[in-house]
């Protein structure tokens, strides 16, 4: 059985925007979520700037009990319920009532890291003799899979409800595994995505790792540069995104809005071999993961009119756009559009692949290729494999048909997921 796999239903919280209709606008008018951030300043961070969602206590009561927002300190789980939520909302799907469980649905829903600031708030208010008083709400929040434990018993699902976490790879690996199971016929739909929490103890081993800017802290909309000649290192962030995969047969059954379609993807490793480590890719792993995902979605190189890229404004931009010359045998003019929706949102970790991924699926619903911002400076070594007119400054009124979305993570981790759009 290959049950043809569909998008019904999205959900962001993004830094630019919390919602479909905040994200889309930004999305095409290039506005910037990142700002200076007074506690990064405090603690002496070298960088002070990051991309954090807004997300007001009036809203958050909308997705949570009172009782769990007394207890909540997770804002990863904070945004990814809501995003989750938002999306199922999103497909016109019901929240199972009555005894039973949804058996037909499941989520996939990622996560890098978990509750670290309730887990330092219940240990910082004990010694190790008093281990018992870390309190029962810190399990839910501090376990890896807190996130779908989350969602799938405000949704009811009653399929697969599991938590991967692959580093940057995760969200689009989320979309990947959920499509697997429908695909397959052991789903009707999945709700998938990814979350990352935010704030110093999740971002203070990357900046003592010296990966993030340090040299915009003064202009924050300025500071992620993805293919800029004055890149100098990502802005962290966080966030969560989320999507709908149904099968065809049950979306069109029900009337369902169709967003676009997955045709396939392909997930591999380097083996940190080569050039390869635990920061660094494998450009032989990159360029098989890329070429394999084409041969799975059934299309040829030439058919790709843009890619939504990893591009995280470090050096590594120019070897990621070389790998995508090499896999698809294109250049210069030739090459697709191309864009990194972290110059507006800077990288969201674990959820950057799920929030790009929408943004993915937006361009192709809407018909339109959103601006890269902050590369009036474009890097000279880009310039020399891709023609300029292929990174787009400014918003695109086009109509695509196929967007190639890959996300590159710590551990030499690869995922790339072919979107097409429905007909």
């Amino acid at each position: 059985m290959h049950n043809r796999v569909v998008i019904t239903g999205l959900g962001v919280v993004a830094p630019n925007g919390v919602g479909l209709p905040l994200f889309t606008e930004a999305l095409k008018n290039g506005h910037s979520g990142i700002k200076h951030d007074p506690e990064l300043e405090r603690l002496l961070f070298s960088c002070q700037i990051a991309g954090k969602p807004s997300v007001s206590a009036e809203l958050a009561a909308q997705y949570f009990s009172e009782l769990e927002l007394k207890s909540l300190n997770s804002t990863g789980i904070l945004y990814g319920v809501i995003a989750g939520m938002d999306a199922w909302k999103d497909a016109g799907l019901p929240v199972s009532a009555g005894e039973e469980p949804d058996w037909d649905s499941g989520t996939v829903f990622g996560a890098g890291t978990s509750g670290i600031d309730k887990f330092r708030e219940s240990v910082y208010k004990i010694d190790d003799l008093q281990i018992r008083k870390l309190g029962s709400t810190a399990v839910v929040q501090t376990m890896a899979s807190g996130i779908s434990a989350f969602l799938g018993g405000k949704l009811g699902l009653g399929n697969q409800v599991t938590t991967n976490s692959s580093a940057c790879t995760t969200g689009a690996e989320s979309i990947l595994m959920a499509y697997e199971r429908i695909k397959c016929g052991r789903a009707l739909r999945m709700l998938c995505g990814s979350t990352s929490d935010g704030g110093p103890y999740v971002w203070g081993g990357f900046d003592a790792m010296k990966v993030c800017t340090y040299k915009h802290n003064a202009d924050p909309e300025k500071g992620s540069r993805p293919m800029s000649a004055t890149a100098s290192g990502f802005v962290p962030a966080s966030g969560a995104g989320a999507l709908i995969l149904e099968s065809l047969e049950s979306a069109l059954r029900r009337g369902a809005v169709i967003y676009a379609e997955v045709l396939g993807g392909h997930i591999n490793s380097g083996g940190q071999k080569g050039v390869g480590t635990m920061t660094a890719p494998n450009p032989s792993a990159v360029q098989r993961c890329i070429k394999n995902a084409l041969a799975d979605a059934g299309i040829s190189a030439a058919e790709v009119n843009a890619i939504n890229g990893h591009l995280t404004a470090t050096s590594k931009d120019a070897v990621e756009i070389r790998n995508w010359c090499e896999a698809l045998g294109r250049s210069g003019i030739d090459f697709p559009y191309i864009n990194s929706l972290k110059s507006a949102v800077g990288h969201c970790l674990s959820a950057a692949g799920s929030i790009e991924s929408v943004a993915s699926v937006l361009q192709l619903h809407h018909g339109f290729i959103f601006p890269n911002v902050n590369c009036e400076d474009l890097n000279a070594e880009i310039m020399t494999m891709v023609d300029e007119v292929r990174i787009p400054q400014k918003m695109i009124s086009t109509d695509l048909n196929i967007v190639a979305k890959a996300s590159f993570g710590f551990g030499d981790v690869n995922a790339c997921v072919i979107f097409k759009k429905y007909s």
